[in-house]
């Protein structure tokens, strides 16, 4: 005798939607929306907890942890927040980070533009490559801090001096890895587009561009984290604003919770460049993603 099973199931869910209680189909979403605002919400505690237990640290460490006559150089985090939110009522903030921002900016685009038009080049033509190798190699192990005197003898203490430093900072990170991305294009995506017929720029826009565009990135972000350093000790000498020039002033008028304000907004400042420049790298590599089948 064979045994016949009856799934309910369907019974279930129409007893369900009747008087109103949720089925199993619509419990499935919403269990999976649940799953992942709790794994969001996971990651964000753990990403924050390093950064927490550090401010933690901060506040409490200067009273429990130093003497008295050392506790005047490490003030607790509220002190510096108090002087942070002085600064910004009172205007000297938002003025010495538009400084620093606009020299930043102009120094950092036109390395980027400089970097990825030469990197271009330098890696397409190998005669050039070989001609032109040996001297970047010596200007790349050259601090830039190294030739600040040099840049501030030959343009003066003004903008052009400071805008200078930055763009020499940043060009050879974007160099360095333009060059690198476009040598490691996979040579039968090359082949293969010249045997589509391609010319030389679409070659460049439609297989060398998106092929080098990871690496590059990496270069323009090692070059944002360099704009950023060189131009804060460029501005510690000869300068009037930006935040070097508040953090060695604050520093030299012992107004040692300015001081702190300055230094963590230098930090946070790197911070949003850098997290600025991951979206725009993954913006420009979407279609990586798409290729893997992510």
């Amino acid at each position: 005798m064979s045994t016949v099973t009856v799934d309910h199931t369907e019974d279930v869910d129409a007893a369900r939607r009747t008087s109103g209680t949720p089925t199993t189909a619509d419990a499935r979403p919403r269990t999976s929306a649940v799953d992942r605002t709790a794994r969001s919400a996971g990651r964000v505690v753990r990403r924050s907890t390093a950064v927490g237990l550090f401010l933690l640290l901060w506040e409490l460490g200067p009273e429990h942890l130093l003497d008295a006559q050392r506790r005047v150089f490490l003030p607790p985090l509220h002190e510096v927040l108090q002087a942070w939110w002085g600064l910004v009522e009172n205007g000297q903030l938002q003025e010495h980070l538009q400084a620093s921002l606009t020299r930043s900016a102009i120094g950092f685009g036109l390395a980027v533009l400089a970097g990825v038009v030469t990197g271009l080049f330098v890696a397409w033509y190998r005669g050039l490559r070989e001609l032109l190798t040996p001297l970047l190699e010596l200007f790349r192990n050259t601090a830039a801090l190294a030739l600040l005197p040099v840049f501030t003898l030959l343009l003066g203490i003004g903008e052009t001096s400071k805008i200078s430093i930055v763009a020499y900072a940043s060009f050879f990170p974007v160099l360095l890895n333009t060059i690198a991305g476009v040598r490691t294009v996979d040579p039968l995506l090359l082949r293969a587009a010249r045997s589509l017929g391609l010319s030389n720029l679409q070659l460049f826009q439609k297989v060398v561009l998106p092929s080098a565009v990871p690496t590059i990135f990496t270069g323009v972000r090692m070059a944002g984290t360099a704009s950023i350093l060189v131009l804060i000790a460029a501005e510690m000498v000869g300068a009037k604003a930006g935040l070097g020039y508040l953090i060695i002033n604050a520093q030299s008028s012992f107004q040692i919770p300015d001081m702190y304000a300055g230094i963590l907004t230098v930090s946070v400042f790197g911070l949003l460049v850098n997290t600025v420049l991951v979206r725009l790298e993954r913006h420009f590599s979407r279609w990586r993603g798409l290729a893997d089948g992510h």
